[in-house]
């Protein structure tokens, strides 16, 4: 519930009032977007931050702060009256999201499950929470119509924090485990963070997940520009790009299902390798109506397996006591790359044309297939869990 709501409101919900933001506080497209860059730099830079602080102290009361915080954001956001007061806010909007949306609950979900109850309780978060543009989106665009986009950032600053704060300050809690001294158990994940981040295996899952979250973010905001400039009608780039959200739900589902029975690091490199070839497909037989679905599909399936897959392979190699410090270390460097991968994207279209940025989203999808391949011929290291 809170992951579905907080997405809706601190994440989605800002495409919609990015005309009438650009209208009242008199500033290009361009600047009133940058707000929403900014905020997911500064969760970037946060993310390892409140990784440490989750393993050291559980999501409940960092989850909870960060609930209000993010409430108290949004009700700033509908009295910002120009642009760096709505920078200002969504740097705040920064902070709260990286305290309480996918990082934190993630670690909540590996610290209380164990095997394939934590595959499950992961696999049912991330569905449910992906049907948050599908709720928000057109939620949100019913309430600027009735009420103006500065009223309806209350009612949803009244949804979020009426629903977030008390689950997160009521529901969450530490699973119960056998009494270890803080100290000693502060030393043992000190002792997995260090070893971990000088080792190969780490940064090969860096490099993996860095890779396709730019790719992923660089397709989700070019394609509907590219398929209407490879001459197809404004509806039906839109209705091929709203695959990308159903397709996310099955790559989960059969990304799941696979890890049970085959190495998950190569099951996502299979998958990674096939949205390669779909992004190297579309400007070869993206100009027709098959096409263009097709490469689409192959896509799409990758849509969102990260989120199943980077909890899998860290708790298998590293265990759980430092899962989410290791967690937020690679969040970093994905987040950041998705923040700036689609701007760089943009830019480049315009020196390079679409054509090349897809055979460089290609290309990407490749890096992190290999990454993981790379990373699955590796052995175990013994490591606490």
């Amino acid at each position: 519930m809170t992951q579905t709501i907080g997405y809706g409101v601190l994440y989605y919900a800002f495409s919609v009032f990015l005309a009438p933001m650009q209208r009242d506080l008199v500033g290009s497209g361009t600047q009133v977007a940058a707000a929403f860059t900014l905020a997911v730099l500064i969760s970037a830079l946060c993310a390892p931050l409140v990784g440490r602080l989750v393993d050291a102290r559980g999501g409940r009361g960092l989850m909870a702060t960060g609930s209000a915080l993010g409430t108290l954001a949004v009700l700033a956001w509908s009295r910002a009256d120009s642009l760096p007061q709505l920078y200002a806010v969504f740097v705040v909007v920064g902070i709260a999201s990286a305290m309480v949306l996918y990082e934190p609950a993630f670690a909540v979900i590996v610290s209380w499950f164990d095997g394939t109850s934590r595959a499950n309780a992961l696999l049912a978060l991330t569905i449910v929470a992906g049907f948050a543009s599908s709720i928000f989106l057109p939620l949100t665009g019913l309430l600027v119509e009735s009420y103006g986009w500065r009223h309806a950032l209350v009612v949803l600053a009244l949804v979020y924090g009426l629903s977030a704060i008390p689950l997160h300050a009521f529901v969450l809690r530490h699973r119960p485990h056998p009494p270890v001294k803080a100290a000693a158990l502060s030393r043992e994940r000190t002792t997995i963070v260090r070893a971990a981040v000088r080792a190969r295996p780490f940064w090969l899952l860096v490099i993996a997940f860095t890779a396709h979250s730019g790719a992923v973010a660089t397709i989700a905001i070019l394609l509907i520009t590219y398929l209407v400039h490879l001459d197809h009608s404004p509806i039906f780039a839109a209705g091929v790009a709203g695959l990308l959200g159903v397709l996310s739900v099955t790559g989960r589902l059969v990304t799941t299902g696979l890890q049970r029975r085959l190495p998950a690091a190569i099951v996502a490199a299979v998958i990674f390798t096939l949205q390669a070839i779909g992004a190297l497909l579309l400007p070869l037989v993206g100009d027709s109506v098959p096409g263009a679905i097709g490469c689409v599909l192959l896509f799409g399936l990758g849509f969102g397996i990260d989120a199943i897959t980077q909890p899998y392979l860290l708790t298998v190699r590293y265990g759980t006591i430092a899962y989410a410090s290791l967690a937020g270390r690679i969040a970093f460097f994905s987040i950041t790359a998705r923040a700036t991968a689609p701007l760089s994207a943009v830019a480049l279209t315009q020196l390079i044309g679409y054509g090349s940025v897809m055979t460089t989203v290609a290309s990407a999808c490749l890096a992190a297939a290999l990454a993981l391949t790379a990373y699955h011929r590796l052995p175990l290291s013994q490591v606490p869990t």
